[in-house]
């Protein structure tokens, strides 16, 4: 094949590891990660243009793992160079047909960098490819598992960088009592900010009402409760949102088109979290039409990511537009950041405005 005549073949595709230590464990229902666990990608196109895609996967989410990613994708290069990177989607569609489980983060990490290398060659921003739509989105900030003083600290804490919106995990040691005393130290700290309460699947049915119950008893009405159930509960997920009278945000419960159609049909939720390392960007742009077709809001989320990884996700949720939360904080969480570029962030506003091409972001020195 020759490479001059198609400027965006793909010549060369590197992976690596990408370790980069947390603050403190992130802690949610079902476990905790002491480190990012990732992996770089980078594609190198025929005129020597490169983009990077990121992999986070989450064990304690989702069950993959960092050498699953690494493995997926490594074989993916084995047959990459040569293929059209403007091609991405039907890339992506060999890619997910090999039917291999756990490949979300990783064909997400294949997407990213196929478009970063195409977007930054056109000199188009991630933002402006989806659609424009806008540049910024308003973030939340995460108290993960543990103490009621962690927890109050942990508000404090986010309160002084400015940021408004609280999304707080629940689900840990203790039971809904510990939740409870957790949620009134948070609420007590910051008594105007808005909270997301988020169970990653790991709270049972009757837990579920007692912490309702003792949450109106408490006089604290969350804004939103996301994905307390388990994720194939869609029943008792309707329920929960029709007997506390509040918001329910499905998050595992979708990772396809078709798991937010059944969520549609069954009244399950009235957000979805669209989270680009579930299932890869492709299958993320159909979940937001599915949403948009059956009335379901939108939310951007991640899992501990980089601010490569959340950088194209807020191009993504910013350029398609009509998402009205956003949880784009883990790089806050990050011990290092090995990166230039990326999103800014000012208290809690996310902006894009300044990226001219692809995703902006780019690795410090040689991590590949």
């Amino acid at each position: 094949m020759d490479f001059a005549l198609q400027p965006t073949s793909v010549r060369a595709v590197r992976v690596a590891p990408l370790d980069i230590a947390l603050r403190a464990p992130f802690g949610i229902s079902r476990g905790s990660l002491g480190t990012a666990a990732n992996v770089l990608l980078q594609v190198e196109l025929s005129d020597g243009t490169l983009g990077h895609g990121e992999a986070a996967p989450f064990p304690a989410y989702n069950g993959e793992t960092q050498s699953a990613a690494m493995g997926h994708l490594s074989r993916a290069a084995n047959w990459l160079p040569g293929r059209d990177a403007a091609d991405w989607e039907g890339i992506a569609f060999e890619f997910r047909a090999t039917g291999v489980p756990g490949f979300g983060s990783a064909l997400c990490a294949l997407e990213t960098a196929l478009l970063d290398a195409v977007t930054r060659r056109s000199g188009v921003s991630l933002c402006r490819f989806f659609g424009g739509a806008g540049s910024e989105l308003e973030t939340d900030m995460t108290i993960t598992t543990g103490t009621a003083g962690e927890a109050r600290e942990a508000a404090l804490q986010i309160a002084r960088r400015g940021i408004r919106l609280i999304k707080a995990k629940i689900g840990g040691p203790g039971g809904p009592d510990a939740d409870l005393d957790r949620i009134s130290a948070i609420r007590e700290a910051l008594p105007d900010s808005p909270l997301i309460l988020d169970g990653n699947a790991g709270i049972g049915r009757a837990d579920a009402a007692r912490l309702v119950r003792g949450l109106k008893a408490r006089g604290i009405h969350p804004e939103l409760l996301e994905q307390w159930l388990a994720k194939d509960d869609l029943h008792g997920m309707r329920a929960l949102a029709e007997e506390s009278g509040w918001k329910v945000a499905a998050d595992e419960s979708v990772s396809s088109a078709e798991d937010a159609r059944l969520v549609a049909r069954a009244g399950a939720a009235q957000v979805i979290n669209v989270k680009l390392m579930k299932a890869g960007i492709s299958e993320a742009l159909k979940v937001v039409a599915v949403a948009r077709e059956t009335g379901i809001g939108l939310m951007i989320g991640g899992n501990v990511e980089s601010i490569l990884a959340m950088t194209a996700s807020a191009c993504f949720a910013s350029g398609i537009g009509g998402f009205a939360y956003a949880d784009l904080d883990t790089p806050l969480f990050l011990a290092e950041n090995p990166f230039e570029g990326g999103f800014t962030l000012d208290g809690g506003r996310v902006s894009v405005a300044h990226i001219d091409a692809g995703h902006g972001v780019l690795p410090r020195g040689l991590l590949l």
